[in-house]
C-alpha cells in the first residue's frame, strides 16, 4: 500500500500526509451505514474538503458520524 501511495502521489505532483488507517475507516462506515458507492464519494469530499482547509482528523471523524448515525431510506 505504502508504494502505490508514494507512486501515486509522485504522479500527482502532491506530498501530503497520508493517514490510511482514517480513510479506510471513513470509507467503511460510509460503505457499511450508507451504501457501498458512497465509500468512494465519501473519501473523496473527505479529501476536496481537506484540500480546502478542513483538519484531516476532524472531518474524517464528522464524516464517520454522519455515516454510522445514517438511517437508510429516511
Amino acid at each position: 500500500m505504502e508504494i502505490w501511495i508514494d507512486a501515486a502521489c509522485l504522479e500527482l505532483g502532491i506530498s501530503p500526509p497520508v493517514n490510511v488507517t482514517e480513510i479506510l475507516d471513513v470509507a467503511r462506515d460510509a460503505a457499511h451505514n450508507v451504501e457501498r458507492p458512497a465509500a468512494p464519494i465519501t473519501t473523496y469530499l473527505l479529501g476536496y474538503a481537506v484540500a480546502q482547509g478542513a483538519d484531516p482528523i476532524e472531518t474524517a471523524a464528522l464524516l464517520s458520524r454522519l455515516a454510522t448515525g445514517w438511517i437508510k431510506d429516511a
